[in-house]
């Protein structure tokens, strides 16, 4: 039996949808992405992928904000 990761089909629908040009995009197109993408953000968040991410952007951030002083 085949199983899909919902978080995986996430990503390849988000992929897919910004391959798109910008110009062809609707703004029911540009909220329905949006929509998408906050869901996958939701559903990474707990895992340890999502938690990783979070580690990751947070030393990002703190080291860009200590090289600006």
């Amino acid at each position: 039996m085949l199983t899909i990761n919902v978080a995986v089909l996430l990503v390849v629908i988000v992929a897919l949808r910004l391959r798109r040009r910008t110009e062809a995009r609707s703004r029911f197109d540009e909220k329905m992405t949006v929509v998408i993408v906050l869901a996958l953000g939701i559903m990474l968040a707990p895992t340890d992928v999502g938690q990783g991410i979070a580690s990751f952007l947070g030393q990002l951030v703190s080291s860009v904000s200590q090289a600006g002083q």
